[in-house]
């Protein structure tokens, strides 16, 4: 088996390599030949008054391609005055989050990854796919909520399925919009333009997507929203009822396999991810309640329908659609991790790992 690090697999993989892995992989799931479970968290008391240990988890397989994928991270969480996560192992600044692939034909362990630049990519390509099948063809001009790596992964990303010539972005830090603009311009080779306030990011803007860690709802006026517009976030949480109603086409990623039950029950929507949590009532109290989202995307079609009947996706210019970035992660971590092992057997990138430690003679 081989070891792929972030340095790796940022050599490895484009994004255009994940959005056509990812878009072959959703033809494969519209089969019924892939699945997804969902995220699921486990939450333990780490110590310390200001935070809680998580530990997160999901899987996915695609069958045709032979591989099974997990995906975990450990996680100190810490939650700032002004609503945000931060999450750290070990010490500030440091993270741990990674993948195991195996093969689905003999059992093998395949690959090791590190998950920080795949998990970018991931989502990137997802809302990148809901540009190519929902933005107007002649979308040019991005409007960015947030500045953070996520931001920083979905331009890209958009800039392969629609010519992007201009881009505003806003961020409640100064340093951090203007920063996103100094690197995103050189890097693209395009104007983009920081702004104080979302609204002028919004207004005019053909695709206005949503990147941040905010717990509570950032788009929250319809009246921003205008006719031929595309909107995408990242969070359920991002946007408004009112403003998701001023849409003329909403479409989700796609729900996980196990079935529209999970994660509804009240313990698992208050903590966001279907949750298990130890701890004292006081322990627990800590943990700030997720707001319910009352936008309820399980009744929209979703991308796989879109493959499956192009009728669904815009039939105007005029038309306001939202693409709701959120679902199906394990299937997708599935999808990008088995492009990065393709492409390091292929080049000879990674380091040789002994799959000894991996497997023993003793019947589990």
């Amino acid at each position: 088996m081989i070891y792929l690090n972030n340095r790796d697999i940022s050599q490895l993989l484009t994004p255009k390599h994940c959005i056509e892995a990812l878009e072959e992989a959703f033809h494969v799931l519209a089969q019924g030949r892939a699945l997804s479970r969902p995220r699921t968290d486990v939450w333990v008391p780490c110590g310390r008054s200001d935070g809680y240990y998580r530990w997160g988890s999901m899987e996915g397989a695609i069958e045709p391609w032979g591989v099974f994928v997990t995906r975990m991270k450990s996680d100190i969480v810490t939650w700032t005055p002004e609503g945000t996560d931060e999450l750290h192992c070990v010490q500030p600044g440091t993270f741990s989050g990674f993948l195991m692939v195996f093969s689905t034909r003999n059992g093998e362990p395949l690959a090791m990854m590190n998950d920080g630049i795949l998990h970018h990519l991931r989502v990137a390509a997802g809302a990148a796919l809901g540009v190519k099948y929902l933005a107007r063809a002649d979308a040019s001009v991005v409007g960015m909520i947030g500045s953070g790596g996520m931001a920083r992964a979905y331009l890209p990303a958009f800039r392969e399925v629609r010519r992007i010539s201009k881009v505003k972005v806003y961020s409640s830090t100064k340093a951090h919009r203007e920063s996103y603009a100094e690197e995103m311009s050189r890097e693209l080779g395009i104007p983009v333009e920081p702004f104080d306030r979302a609204e002028p990011v919004v207004r005019g803007s053909d695709i206005v997507a949503t990147c941040t860690d905010s717990t509570g709802l950032v788009i929250t006026n319809p009246s921003w929203i205008e006719k031929g517009m595309h909107l995408a976030n990242l969070s359920s949480r991002e946007w408004s009822w009112d403003a998701v109603q001023r849409c003329d086409l909403v479409v989700q990623v796609g729900t996980e396999t196990l079935g529209d039950g999970c994660g509804k029950e009240d313990s698992e929507r208050k903590y966001g991810w279907a949750s298990w949590l130890i701890g004292q009532a006081d322990d627990i109290a800590r943990i700030p309640k997720r707001p319910v989202s009352n936008i309820d995307f399980l009744k929209y079609p979703s991308l796989v329908d879109l493959l499956k009947d192009p009728s669904k996706r815009r039939t105007s210019p005029d038309q306001i659609t939202f693409f709701h970035n959120l679902g199906l992660l394990g299937f997708q971590f599935a999808a990008v991790a088995a492009k990065a092992y393709a492409l390091a057997r292929e080049k000879g990138v990674g380091q040789e790992v002994s799959t000894e430690p991996f497997l023993q003679d003793i019947r589990d």
